[in-house]
């Protein structure tokens, strides 16, 4: 039984007849009487009370009203200032009546006092938590109870469920009396249900698409998965940071005059949604034009700065690669011992050629230090996690674009709801604090579910992961996932920060033991790896890694030769150690519609086994956009080779495997090298594969709040050659395939929906031509 139930007879609405106007009214009858019975030239007549008789007090002192009449015994008081003092004993919030009559040499003043808040409860929220709703109240128990500050609060309280997309919520205070003039204040809350985006518009836009806009920003319309996604709750702070977003994505496209004029919130009739409309006007689009650089501070010469530009002519303009530009000579400027001097990029706009010339231009900067750095709000991270975002310390010299760039790098981490970075005055003119407040928000995950793939079945999986551990900055991840035929345990740790600097340490480690679907041999492994990752430049950065792993065949029923030599090599294990150099433009955080990403890696195995191994990958991709960011175009080619350096060979668990994404319409181990003479045609893995993959993605009309678009493949590859293995066919066969794809962005992830046709094939691969996965890209 509910608080509101127990009590439900002592129960009075609170409304405001209930207890000001019968006051109100007695109190300016009194009056009026009053002045009623003088005569008119009575108006300028003064009292003088020998006596103040006050009646009604409980909780509240004589002194206190007196403090209130403004007056003491004995002094002149006019009709009008008896008036004020009325007004004012109302006023103060502390009684429900209040009469004042004059009686001859005695002011006899009546009052019914509130009564004490006894305590405060709130009933029906769910969306909002009590200690949320609690913290936004005026009323406070042990004080004095106001009907008007209750009708506040409830205002307040409907205010904070309007903010979070519940604009129909109903509140309503209930009051319940208690002995000694106490009432206990309950907020009755009706939440309603989330008030969502039924639609997003966009007007005067014409170089890209509602559709293209709406992927932009962060707000979503309402959609088949409305259940499980906030964004598509109308929030009005969030419609703010998306007019942002779009000035982000039109600048970084050439738009330099773009802004976003308006925007219209309309709620729907039925009040359960509301339309969102942005006002826009893109502008004229500009590209680079000359290039230059010039110094106004002596003993500097500006052509040596001229390399570290990077900005071809022609070249769309973006204002985060002029950023990105200055900083870099910033730096240089540093590292050459020039303090207090800073590059400033003068833009001359070309109207007609719609270009923009761009002269970094070093001059000299006020000399302002940082005083020092001030980090409020994380309760848990510590000070140290957010420092490191910042290249500048106490003492140097206040650069405001450096500030800029702490600022994002500390969004960027996702450990924070809201960043806030501002620079004061310090102690004196010449220095500057650096206010940091942030807003924690919560960084683990635990998940689990059911997982089903084709050519793998129905499986289960539980996974945590903390991405701020222990208030560090560290990553941790727990995983267990399996399923009638495989089991599967995996950790990973990693520390972004080692030392201070930009160096993360990993460490991961596996174990798993699987049975083939087929059912032919059962397989157990398990890795142990640490690393360290380091920056080369911008876009590149090493990890050079090492650990222990093994590997085991066992309960083998076919009559392969290989096979069975395999499982008689019995449990194997050994040492590797390896590198692995990747790089990728995204890095630089430019956000440009083309984007490369390429990794090589190399790993010398089997240290300690009875056999070594070498072992090479590598993997290039381009993405990029066509015809205003409507279409995406992506080509991939990967392959790899593992040659065995002394020993029996290399084993089935080291060797490449292709699987069913790498070459779509193939099944797992459905191509590469077989045991022809056994009679089950096993599939051994080859020591080579390489792949080559062109994929485009685009809409097929349908809403985009469903975040379902549609694609079209063709891939192609081959797995082959193994260690002298007689009567196995270990040729290089050239397979491909064609086909079309549907992909969801579903809350657990990019799902894609594939019908894959392979048409280059042998006569024994496995084909898999519909396929269901989880979608990756670069």
């Amino acid at each position: 039984m509910t608080y509101k139930e127990q009590h439900v007879a002592a129960k009075l609405r609170l409304q405001s007849t209930t207890f000001l106007k019968p006051a109100i009214v007695a109190a300016f009858m009194g009056i009026s009487t009053t002045s009623a019975l003088l005569p008119t030239v009575a108006a300028a007549q003064t009292y003088s009370f020998t006596a103040v008789q006050i009646e009604g007090l409980d909780a509240i002192e004589a002194d206190t009203v007196m403090t209130y009449l403004g007056f003491g015994r004995g002094e002149p008081v006019s009709a009008a200032e008896l008036n004020d003092a009325y007004k004012r004993l109302v006023a103060s919030g502390l009684f429900d009546t209040v009469t004042v009559d004059p009686r001859g040499s005695t002011l006899v003043v009546k009052v019914a006092e509130f009564p004490l808040i006894n305590r405060i409860n709130i009933e029906g929220n769910k969306a909002l938590k009590d200690d949320q709703l609690l913290a936004l109240l005026q009323s406070q128990p042990r004080y004095v109870f106001n009907p008007a500050t209750a009708e506040q609060d409830a205002e307040t309280i409907a205010q904070a469920y309007a903010d979070k997309g519940r604009i129909a919520a109903q509140v309503e205070p209930v009051i319940i009396r208690r002995a000694q003039n106490r009432v206990d204040l309950v907020f009755e809350v009706v939440e309603g249900k989330n008030t969502e985006i039924e639609r997003i518009t966009f007007t005067g836009n014409r170089a890209f698409s509602d559709a293209r806009l709406r992927r932009v920003i962060g707000s979503k319309q309402a959609g088949i998965l409305r259940f499980f996604v906030s964004a598509d709750t109308f929030d009005p702070g969030r419609v703010e940071f998306d007019k942002q977003l779009l000035a982000d994505f039109y600048a970084s496209r050439g738009y330099v005059d773009f802004d976003a004029v308006a925007v219209t919130s309309e709620v729907a009739p039925q009040e359960d949604g509301y339309f969102v409309t942005y006002e826009i006007r893109e502008g004229q689009q500009f590209s680079f034009g000359a290039i230059s650089t010039a110094t106004e501070v002596e003993g500097i010469d500006p052509a040596a700065f001229e390399g570290l530009a990077r900005i071809r002519e022609g070249a769309t303009y973006n204002p985060a690669v002029v950023d990105r530009a200055t900083a870099r000579m910033e730096k240089q400027l540093q590292q050459d011992g020039y303090g207090f001097v800073r590059v400033d990029p003068r833009i001359t706009r070309n109207e007609r050629d719609g270009t923009l010339d761009i002269a970094f231009t070093i001059v000299r900067g006020p000399r302002i230090v940082v005083e020092r750095i001030d980090i409020e709000g994380n309760e848990t991270t510590l000070d140290r996690v957010v420092r490191q975002q910042f290249t500048t310390v106490e003492g140097d010299p206040f650069n405001p674009r450096a500030i800029r760039a702490a600022a994002e790098r500390i969004r960027a981490l996702g450990y924070f709801a809201n960043v806030d970075v501002q620079a004061r005055e310090g102690s004196s003119s010449d220095s500057v604090i650096v206010d940091v407040n942030v807003e924690e928000q919560g960084t683990g995950a635990f998940s689990f579910g059911a997982t089903y793939a084709l050519g793998q079945g129905f499986g289960f999986m539980l996974a945590f992961s903390e991405t701020n551990f222990l208030g560090r900055g560290q990553y941790l991840n727990l995983e267990f996932s399996g399923g009638l035929d495989n089991r599967n345990y995996a950790v990973s740790f990693a520390e972004p920060n080692l030392f201070g600097r930009d160096l993360r340490l990993g460490f991961s480690g596996f174990y798993n033991q699987t049975t083939w679907q087929e059912g032919l041999f059962d397989s157990r492994q398990f890795a142990v790896e640490p690393s360290l990752e380091f920056p080369l430049s911008e876009t590149g950065r090493l990890r050079v890694l090492g650990g222990v792993e093994g590997a085991e065949v066992m309960n083998y029923v076919g009559n392969s030769p290989t096979m069975l030599a395999e499982q008689a090599r019995g449990f194997q294990y050994g040492g590797y150690a390896g590198a692995k150099y990747s790089f990728d433009t995204r890095r630089n955080g430019l956000g440009n519609p083309t984007n490369f990403y390429g990794e090589v890696a190399g790993t010398v195995g089997g240290l300690g086994a009875d056999s070594q191994y070498a072992k090479a990958t590598a993997l290039a991709n381009v993405t990029t956009t066509a015809i205003n960011d409507s279409i995406t175009l992506s080509a991939t080619v990967e392959g790899g080779m593992i040659r065995t350096m002394s020993g029996a060979g290399t084993r089935v668990t080291d060797r490449f495997m292709m699987s069913p994404d790498d070459v779509l319409g193939f099944g797992s181990y459905g191509m590469g090298p077989r045991d022809l003479a056994a009679a089950d045609d096993d599939a051994l893995g080859g020591n080579y594969y390489g792949a080559a993959r062109l994929e485009a993605r685009f809409p097929i009309g349908l809403p985009e709040e469903y975040n379902i678009t549609g694609g079209v493949f063709v891939h192609a590859g081959s797995v082959w050659g193994l260690d002298n293995s007689p009567g196995v066919d270990d040729d290089l066969y050239i397979r491909a395939s064609g086909g079309a794809a549907l992909y969801w962005e579903t809350p657990i992830g990019p799902l894609r929906f594939s019908y894959a046709y392979p048409f280059m094939k042998e006569a024994y691969d496995v084909e898999q031509r519909f396929g269901v996965s989880i979608s990756t890209g670069f």
